[in-house]
C-alpha cells in the first residue's frame, strides 16, 4: 500500500532489501561511532533473516525511513534489536510510534516480557530516555548479554 507522503506506514519487511541499504548503513555508523567493537550487539543484516525475528520497517509514502526488530528469546520473552530512524527525521516521534507497534505486536504474539540492549554513552541518551518513556526499566543482563559499561539492559512487563 502506498501513502501520501506525508503519511507514515509500519510494516514487516525483508532485511536484505536493496531499499533498505541507506538505513542499514546509518545504523552501523551510528553504532560505531562511540562503542568500542567489543561492545557492539547490533545483528549482521543477514542473521536479521530468521523464524524467530520479525523484521519492521516504517515508510514515509514510498521511502524507508526507519526500521527496529524483535527477536523472540523464548516463548515469553522477546527483544528489540536494531532499531533505527533517519537522523533528518528524528524529533517527529517515529521512533516512539515504532516503538509502541512493535510492542503491540509483542503482544499479540503472547510475549509476556520485553527487553533491550541499548547503549550507555551520551550519545544514547535519547533512546534510553525513549524506553524509560514507554515504562522500560533497567535490569541486569538477559539473554547471553553480560555486565558492559557501555550497556544498559531494560525490560518491560506486558
Amino acid at each position: 500500500m502506498t501513502n501520501a507522503p506525508d503519511q507514515f506506514d509500519i510494516s514487516i519487511g525483508n532485511p536484505l532489501s536493496s531499499e533498505l541499504d541507506l538505513l542499514f548503513e546509518r545504523h552501523v555508523v551510528a553504532m560505531h561511532a562511540d562503542t568500542p567493537p567489543e561492545s557492539i550487539h547490533m545483528m549482521p543484516r543477514e542473521t536479521l533473516v530468521s523464524p524467530e525475528i520479525t523484521f519492521f520497517v516504517m515508510r514515509r509514502g514510498s521511502k524507508p525511513v526507519a526500521m527496529g526488530a524483535l527477536k523472540r528469546l523464548e516463548p515469553s520473552h522477546g527483544e528489540l534489536k536494531s532499531m533505527h530512524v533517519l537522523s533528518e527525521l528524528r524529533g517527529q516521534g517515529l521512533s516512539r510510534r515504532l516503538l509502541d507497534h512493535m510492542v503491540a505486536h509483542a503482544r499479540a504474539q503472547g510475549l509476556r516480557r520485553l527487553s533491550l540492549e541499548t547503549g550507555a554513552q551520551p550519545s544514547f541518551q535519547a533512546a534510553r530516555g525513549l524506553y524509560q518513556r514507554a515504562g522500560f526499566a533497567e535490569c541486569p543482563p538477559f539473554a547471553n548479554y553480560r555486565l558492559d559499561p557501555n550497556s544498559v539492559y531494560m525490560t518491560l512487563m506486558l
